[in-house]
C-alpha cells in the first residue's frame, strides 16, 4: 500500500517537473502567434509584418535600460521544440526587443539566451561595421530568459552514492 502511494507521488512529481521545463513561452501567449514564417523574411521587409505576433530566439548583444523602458539588441538564433535558442555560429540577423519594463542589465546581460513573443512594430536602420542594417523591432509580450546552467549541465541526473562537486 505504501509502495503504491510513493509510486503515485513520484509519478505526479516527475510529470510536474517535466511540464515546468517543457517550453519557454506560455500556452496563452503561444495561442496569440499570428506569424510562423522565417526570420529572414521579416528581416527583409519588417514593415510588411507590422502587427504580427512572432516567437523568436536569440542571444543578447546589448541592453539599453532606463527606469521606465528597455531595449535589447538580439542576435537571432533558431529555436528548438522547447523554444530554447540553439547557441551556435548560424544566425539570420539581428532584431530589437522593446519593453515597457525595466530589464535589469545584470540579469538580461550580454550573451544571455532568450526567447521572446512579441508584436512586430516595424524596422529600424542602424549601422553595423560601417554599413546600414535593418533591425526588425518587436514590442515584447513575454520574454523567457534561459538560465546559464542549461548550457553546461545535463537537464536530468539520477545518482546514488556520495560525491563531491567543485
Amino acid at each position: 500500500m505504501a509502495f503504491k502511494r510513493v509510486g503515485k507521488f513520484l509519478c505526479i512529481f516527475l510529470i510536474t517537473l517535466s511540464l515546468g521545463c517543457a517550453a519557454g513561452i506560455s500556452p496563452k501567449v503561444r495561442s496569440q502567434v499570428t506569424y510562423a514564417g522565417t526570420f529572414s523574411d521579416v528581416q527583409k521587409a519588417p514593415d510588411e509584418y507590422i502587427g504580427k505576433i512572432v516567437i523568436f530566439g536569440g542571444k543578447i548583444l546589448n541592453n539599453q535600460a532606463s527606469p521606465s523602458a528597455s531595449e535589447l539588441t538580439v542576435l537571432h538564433l533558431r529555436i528548438d521544440s522547447r523554444d530554447r535558442p540553439k547557441d551556435g555560429d548560424q544566425s539570420e540577423g539581428r532584431y530589437l526587443i522593446q519593453s515597457d519594463q525595466f530589464l535589469d542589465p545584470a540579469i538580461y546581460k550580454k550573451e544571455a539566451l532568450l526567447t521572446v513573443a512579441g508584436r512586430i512594430t516595424g524596422g529600424e536602420v542602424r549601422a553595423i561595421g560601417g554599413f546600414d542594417y535593418v533591425h526588425p523591432k518587436l514590442k515584447a509580450i513575454e520574454i523567457k530568459l534561459w538560465p546559464e546552467a542549461d548550457r553546461i549541465y545535463p537537464r536530468f541526473h539520477i545518482g546514488i552514492g556520495v560525491g563531491k562537486t567543485f
